[in-house]
């Protein structure tokens, strides 16, 4: 007998959000197409997430490739993102940051370029820069 059994309880893996716990380390390139919040050290670059938080304890050393982005804790990497970058005061940030909006709160350490450009702009210099690979 199953434990939820009759239950009327639904998992929607559409809204979930994959958690890299505080104790936890991840090497490698982690590609995600959901949420994912970072309270642990990842080494490796994030691709394809649509959100990606780093909590107060979170540790990314490798670039960042989603749709919108909220560091409260440390990247040493690029963060490029299609809607908005938000780095929260207390956090640290060492890397170029590409989005449409990217907001820096007081308090937070920031050294790198940022570049702000619109969707249409990104999807634009993606097509130019494929026509030069052929």
């Amino acid at each position: 007998m199953g434990l939820f059994k009759g239950s009327k309880m639904a998992f929607d893996s559409h809204n979930t959000e994959t958690v890299i716990g505080y104790d936890a380390y991840f090497q490698g390139t982690f590609t995600i197409k959901g949420s994912l919040k970072v309270d642990g050290r990842l080494d490796g670059s994030i691709v394809d997430g649509k959100m990606v938080t780093v909590g107060k304890t979170g540790k990314i050393k490798g670039d960042v490739s989603c749709e919108q982005a909220i560091v409260l804790g440390e990247i040493k990497g690029n963060i490029s993102a299609l809607e908005n970058i938000e780095v929260m005061k207390g956090s640290r940030v060492e890397g170029d940051l590409k989005a449409p909006k990217i907001t820096l709160e007081e308090g937070s350490f920031f050294n790198g370029h940022c570049s702000m450009l619109t969707k249409e702009n990104v999807t634009l210099k993606k097509q130019v820069e494929s026509k030069k690979l052929i």
